[in-house]
């Protein structure tokens, strides 16, 4: 751990912008390759079979969930770290890392149970064609019963990150995308003596990725859990902390299910134009997602000491630097989308469905810069009401109505629900983050006329 992170020398006293480009770059880094490796996944699955790439646009939203649950407990315990550093009480805050640790191996084997016997159910809600149903069920049961590596990785992980050493992270998760990329056409196409393993090989490919991330990062990053009796304690600041991110996560992967199953009535070539769309994004959207990030143990720490104006800077420069990168994103989906989708696909529906819709909704991307940071900064600052409310707001109250409206008149026409509703959520989020300001302002003069009296 850096030491001028833990004491208030870094976080709570150097410049914003300072603060970003030292922490900023190594996750965005490690969420480029990231993004790539999901990238790639999908280049040589769409390359051996076009039902393959079907079945994982189909097992995305499952992925998210072990995301949702994975990094949320790891932002839990991030923030809390943080304030406990804040304070200056290190060994509180890998006690909480250790606690972290019994809750991911806890959460990992009740999920993994789950998913194999839900697997096929709720694969046949989102795909049609026998065969991707049958790639989406051998993908599914792989990533998901060993997708120990994630839950473990995304833990250690955030217990580096809560102490300021973003690199080794990055380095983890570089190295175990390496691994992923590198292991993918192996095990697709079979190499020498090793046979074609197809779908299944990717999914292969990517839990051993997960592990070796997982290993690195865990080396340092272990803590030893504190006694039983007294777990309760810090399990309950974890996820009061977390669960705002966890429950956005969730929404996230809940409401794409609902737009593959609407998409679903259409053709499976709308399910894989929308699957096509996330793995762009993700893409696209590393900077923001990288500023997700990193600003919470930034925010946490200052809103801890009062610092007020600092999390109104930190803030604003995350959204001016979101929005400045969101150009490249809004320009390859209006300007190049044939060409994007043409990386994974050829299918002549497949570009017919994509085109348009990919020019619809990178016309959501500017405003989505606001939708996805306000939900972070309430969270960050102990506001989980805000937070869940924005996420509601964003994914639930309006993506799926609106979206399903639009169905009913036509396929065409569901893609415009992406820039309604980011407006909207953005719009929401901006009130309420000047309500509170104002509130800050109001405290702030009142302590000033307390000293004055």
């Amino acid at each position: 751990m850096e030491k001028n992170t833990t004491n208030g020398e870094f976080f709570g006293t150097e410049r914003i912008g300072k603060i970003l480009l030292k922490i900023a770059p190594p996750v965005m880094l490690a969420q480029l390759i990231q993004a790539l490796y999901n990238v790639v996944d999908s280049l040589f699955v769409g390359r051996f079979s076009g039902d393959g790439l079907t079945a994982l646009s189909v097992i995305f939203p499952i992925q998210l969930v072990i995301t949702a649950l994975a990094v949320g407990t790891g932002v839990g315990v991030n923030t809390f770290m943080a304030r406990q550093y804040a304070h200056g009480d290190k060994a509180e805050a890998k006690r909480t890392a250790g606690t972290g640790e019994v809750l991911a191996l806890a959460t990992w084997a009740v999920f993994s149970v789950i998913a194999f016997f839900v697997m096929r159910p709720y694969v046949m809600t989102s795909a049609k064609s026998p065969q991707a149903i049958e790639y989406a069920v051998q993908y599914g049961t792989i990533v998901c019963v060993g997708s120990l590596g994630t839950f473990l990785e995304s833990l250690w992980s955030k217990v580096h990150q809560a102490g300021g050493n973003m690199k080794l992270p990055m380095i983890a998760q570089i190295v175990g995308a390496v691994v992923n990329i590198a292991l993918d056409p192996i095990l697709i196409f079979g190499w020498g003596k090793i046979p074609s393993l197809g779908v299944a090989g990717a999914g292969y490919a990517t839990i051993a990725g997960q592990f070796v991330s997982a290993i690195i990062v865990g080396i340092k990053g272990f803590c030893k859990p504190p006694r039983l009796h007294s777990e309760g304690h810090y399990i309950k600041a974890i996820y009061k902390l977390g669960y705002p991110n966890i429950l956005m996560q969730l929404l996230y992967t809940v409401y794409i299910v609902v737009l593959n199953i609407i998409l679903a009535q259409f053709c499976d070539e709308a399910v894989t134009v929308l699957g096509l769309y996330y793995k762009m994004q993700a893409f696209f959207f590393i900077p923001l997602f990288g500023l997700q990030t990193c600003i919470v143990p930034v925010l946490s720490y200052n809103y801890e000491q009062k610092a007020y104006e600092r999390c109104r800077k930190i803030l604003k420069d995350a959204l001016i630097v979101s929005a400045s990168f969101m150009v490249i994103g809004v320009f390859c989906f209006e300007v190049l989308p044939v060409q994007v989708i043409k990386l994974f696909s050829h299918d002549a529906e497949v570009l017919a469905i994509g085109t348009p819709a990919f020019r619809i909704i990178g016309a959501s991307f500017f405003s989505a810069a606001v939708s996805l940071l306000m939900p972070v900064f309430f969270q960050a600052i102990g506001k989980q009401a805000a937070s869940v409310m924005l996420s509601l707001t964003r994914q639930i109250f309006c993506l799926l109505p609106i979206f399903w409206l639009f169905s009913l008149i036509g396929l065409e026409y569901t893609w415009i629900a992406f820039p309604i509703s980011e407006t909207i959520a953005g719009g929401v989020g901006l009130i309420l983050y000047f309500r509170q300001v104002r509130k800050w302002k109001r405290e702030a003069a009142a302590e000033q006329s307390n000293q004055e009296g």
